[in-house]
């Protein structure tokens, strides 16, 4: 318990006062009217957040609610042994307060930071009142929506693909989260995402990168060719196109090889 209040309460790098402009920077944050806009810009922090923040724990108070801007937050599920595995991923078309929205206060699952970044952060309080709002409710509604549909989609991507699809899959949808083909991450933490050997994840890479379709280098993965990626890549990333295509294509100032997710 001790740990886990040091890490909870761990510094973050950075932070700052928000502006209108960062809202409209994550697609849920879009739906706000006027005035709930002006509370969040009053109360809300934008945030710089490191690899393996926390977000939430499994059982313990969700007291804030997190909407990335080009960070990716991970779900995870921890077993006893201490092993996880990534359930779902967060980017600019959602937030970290599914569970809150399902009428929990608390989840099973963890949440951390997947990939570094900034994301908008307000207390659990204003985000339940910002919910009587309908077209924020609305876009709540769909997100929660498509996230679910691809709870299920990538529970059978995991036990029928081949690693090497399913890299390529995670990095194309980690690209459109993050709108840049430079993404920091390890061979080490991306084998813990796809639940699988580090070995299998190197080979993988390496296939990958034999091909043209992206370089790695010291903690870092660079997307050299989205095209092949996309060919690479088994049919749970077009999967994911259509469920958060409308989102993220609502989302302001997305940039990249191609617009995120819009097709």
């Amino acid at each position: 318990m001790k740990k886990r209040n040091a890490l909870a309460t761990r510094v973050r790098s950075t932070s700052s006062r928000l502006t209108s402009r960062d809202l409209r920077l994550n697609a849920i944050l879009t739906g706000l009217e006027p005035q709930e806009a002006t509370a969040v810009i009053e109360t809300g922090s934008r945030v710089d957040l490191p690899v393996r923040e926390q977000i939430y724990w499994p059982e313990a108070p969700i007291n804030d609610v997190y909407f990335p801007i080009d960070s990716v937050l991970s779900v995870v599920t921890r077993m006893e042994d201490g092993s996880q595995i990534e359930v779902g991923t967060i980017g600019r078309e959602g937030t970290s307060g599914i569970p809150l929205l399902l009428g929990a206060a608390v989840t099973a699952n963890e949440s951390y930071c997947q990939v570094p970044g900034s994301a908008i952060t307000i207390d659990a309080k204003l985000f339940h009142s910002l919910r009587a709002n309908p077209r924020f409710r609305q876009l709540l509604d769909r997100y929660v929506q498509a996230f679910v549909n691809m709870l299920g989609q990538l529970a059978a991507c995991n036990r029928l693909h081949h690693v090497y699809e399913r890299c390529a899959r995670w990095l194309l949808m980690t690209h459109d989260r993050v709108g840049s083909p430079h993404i920091r991450l390890t061979h080490e933490y991306l084998s813990m995402m796809l639940g699988t050997r580090r070995s299998g994840v190197s080979i993988a890479a390496a296939t990958l990168q034999k091909a043209g379709f992206i370089h790695c280098d010291h903690g870092s993965i660079t997307i050299l060719d989205r095209s092949g990626l996309e060919d690479a890549s088994c049919e749970c990333y077009n999967v994911a196109r259509k469920q958060f295509g409308g989102l993220l294509h609502s989302v302001s100032g997305v940039t990249g090889q191609r617009a995120a997710l819009t097709g």
